[in-house]
């Protein structure tokens, strides 16, 4: 059995905004490969815990150690470079950008010049490849999606953090994000943690999980122990 190599670990990460604490004493490890499902009601933290992680909001106690780096002080643009690619919640997509150009920026976080796309990203997304001049604010947020996804592959990443990827998307889309998601964990070896909503697409995609509530990881375990038990205490309004 491989020994499971641990790529990305909080250490008693606390954090928010202003003098607004959010995060209490957070303290996650995720191994390289790792496919993880962040699970919490809205409002408990799991979008300033990825904002953290990338760097977005400064910690006031606690360590972030990825790739065997200490991170905890270094800027956000840095974080990139090392591998962390971030997804945000709405996909942030340039509306007046082609496509093109919103793929090229994903050149920009990992400090390169690079001009040529890589040909697996339209293998991943070939439905890119026949929108490349069209501007990105005139695709569907399905498409958009997967152009904020396929941005975020463009730095070559050995973790991606993605927040609510399935938001105001139609089923047929969500079925293809998950299958893609699962490709790119299995052929390209990144890690992939990704905050969700849907319980169905996270016990379908996942093999580990986290919950939170108000700020703290209060459940964890592999996805088939994410029980309806655990759904109905800290999941379901």
């Amino acid at each position: 059995m491989n020994k499971l190599t641990s790529l990305l670990e909080l250490q008693n990460l606390t954090a928010g905004y202003g003098q607004t604490p959010v995060l209490f004493d957070v303290n996650m490890i995720v191994n390289q490969g790792d496919m993880v499902g962040l699970l919490g009601r809205n409002g408990v933290g799991k979008t300033t815990l990825l904002r953290s992680i990338i760097g977005l909001n400064k910690l006031s106690k606690g360590n972030l150690i990825f790739d065997n780096k200490n991170i905890t002080k270094t800027p956000t643009y840095k974080r990139s470079r090392y591998g962390i690619a971030y997804i945000p919640q709405g996909r942030e997509i340039i509306p007046y950008l082609s496509v093109l150009d919103n793929l090229k920026l994903g050149f920009s976080a990992a400090g390169k010049s690079r001009k040529r796309i890589p040909s697996e990203i339209f293998e991943f997304f070939p439905m890119l490849k026949e929108h490349l001049s069209r501007q990105g604010g005139l695709l569907s947020g399905g498409q958009q999606q997967q152009l904020a996804i396929a941005r975020g592959l463009m730095c070559n990443p050995k973790i991606m953090l993605l927040d609510e990827p399935t938001e105001g998307i139609q089923p047929s889309i969500v079925q293809e994000i998950e299958d893609t998601l699962r490709r790119i964990n299995q052929e390209k070896g990144i890690t992939v943690i990704v905050v969700e909503q849907k319980i169905d697409f996270v016990r379908q995609l996942a093999k580990k999980f986290f919950i939170m509530d108000k700020g703290a990881i209060v459940s964890q375990g592999m996805t088939p122990e994410l029980t309806d038990t655990l759904v109905n205490r800290y999941l379901t309004v």
